[in-house]
């Protein structure tokens, strides 16, 4: 994996406010804006912010990366939902997942 490419999605990571989140896709997305904007070619896709986040993202709140559905990863289902409870994170009605449409969150930049 490219050293670049993970510090940038772990620095992006650890800027998503409490309470809000980012999908694999728009994480990819901003960070690929940023490369770009950097003067260098887009890089990496929604697949590869999910590797990086099972191998290097325990130091960043991953728990504010979820995929399209607003699903966080299934084998931490239980502690990501109640690190997002306890960041008041907008949840559908049965608490199963995120309300992206309330919770969503994109950098300005």
């Amino acid at each position: 994996m490219d050293d670049d490419y993970l510090e940038a999605v772990l620095d992006l990571v650890e800027q998503i406010p409490p309470g809000r989140v980012m999908t694999y896709g728009a994480l990819a997305e901003a960070v690929a804006d940023r490369f770009v904007a950097a003067g260098g070619r887009a890089r990496g896709g929604p697949r590869q912010v999910g590797q990086v986040m099972a191998h290097a993202g325990s130091g960043v709140p991953w728990w504010r990366v979820v995929n399209a559905a607003g699903r966080p990863p299934e084998r931490h289902r239980v502690r990501a939902l109640a690190e997002l409870r306890a960041e008041g994170t907008p949840l559908v009605a049965d608490g199963s997942r995120v309300a992206l449409r309330r919770a969503g969150w994109y950098p300005d930049d």
